[in-house]
């Protein structure tokens, strides 16, 4: 398997992650709320090298990320 499919591989995981807490626990997970959290987009950055800096692309990306 190569390094980049790892990388995705753990990605989607951990998006799937925080997909589950979010709707199991109404919009929180166990480190604070879905809305406030930089996670999500820390996870685009190091799964996929895409940096969002824009707030509404912010806010697009945990909302597909998490519904």
């Amino acid at each position: 398997m190569t390094v980049l499919r790892v990388f995705l591989k753990r990605f989607d995981k951990e998006i799937a992650i925080c997909r589950e807490l979010s709707k199991k626990n109404g919009g929180k997970c166990n480190w604070g709320e879905c809305g406030k959290c930089v996670v999500v987009p820390l996870l685009y950055k190091l799964g996929k090298g895409e940096f969002y800096e824009n707030e509404d692309d912010v806010k697009k990306i945990k909302k597909d990320a998490l519904q």
